[in-house]
């Protein structure tokens, strides 16, 4: 009579623990994928930002958190924007100030980043690069020259208060570009206005983007997790000695 396990045994059992082993595999990275999509479409989205219209403060490179639920969730909050639905569920308001990622209105396939200017019901106008809401001057005083931190000339910067209280600084590049002087924007209900804080090189909504419906918002822009210079990609970690803007990381918006 023999005792003990066979080599057939032995390598049935080896099969066994293999199999065991994927199965935990697959099910652990279907959690993590599951996980992510969960965050990505309720919590938080990552963002990239691929222009300077807000310049002084987004730069091309900053990688930054958008808050999904704040505002909300639209049709525009889930992964190929289903249509589920019209309108907000658990609307939120966005507030004048906020720096926001929103549906361009004439293609909702692209994603635009500006700031909260005009809120429902409110008057708009650009004169002589001084910015007016509701024919009140919003008060701006000089900052300094602004250097962007890549290389560049310095550009007169002014820090902008708007109604609510809010401050931020804004720079100006060309004191006679077409949108230091516009006609009066009357912001439709449940509609907003938005503009770069990169006065000269902006598209927003004193041109082409026209007036943002609430539907269109993704949500605020809540905090700047990473950022490199020079067009360096993310994952090139040889080139982050020298091209990560270490001062800027983890800087709330």
């Amino acid at each position: 009579m023999k005792f003990g396990r066979t080599e057939r045994d032995e390598a049935l059992s080896d099969k066994s623990e293999n199999e065991g082993g994927l199965s935990e595999t697959v099910k652990v990275v279907v959690q993590a994928l599951l996980l992510a999509i969960v965050v990505r479409t309720f919590l938080f989205q990552p963002f990239t930002i691929p222009s300077g219209s807000m310049i002084p403060n987004l730069l091309i490179g900053d990688y930054l958190f958008v808050s999904k639920y704040t505002y909300g969730f639209s049709r525009y909050s889930f992964p190929f924007s289903p249509d589920l639905f019209e309108g907000r569920i658990w609307e939120g308001t966005p507030k004048r100030g906020d720096i926001a990622v929103f549906r361009l209105p004439s293609d909702s396939s692209v994603d635009y980043i500006k700031r909260v200017i005009g809120l429902p019901g409110d008057t708009v106008q650009v004169r002589d690069g001084i910015l007016y809401i509701n024919n009140q001057e919003v008060s701006r005083e000089p900052a300094g020259m602004y250097r962007h931190p890549d290389g560049g000339p310095g550009v007169p910067m002014f820090k902008e208060t708007l109604p609510n209280g809010v401050s931020y600084n804004v720079i100006e590049t060309n004191r006679r570009s077409e949108g230091d002087n516009t006609p009066v924007f009357e912001v439709p209900e449940g509609h907003y206005f938005m503009m770069g804080d990169n006065r000269d090189n902006s598209l927003d909504s004193r041109f082409d983007v026209g007036y943002v419906p609430l539907e269109n918002f993704v949500g605020p822009a809540r905090m700047i997790f990473f950022s490199v210079a020079n067009g360096t990609h993310p994952l090139a970690i040889w080139n982050w000695p020298s091209d990560m803007r270490t001062d800027r990381l983890f800087e709330g918006l």
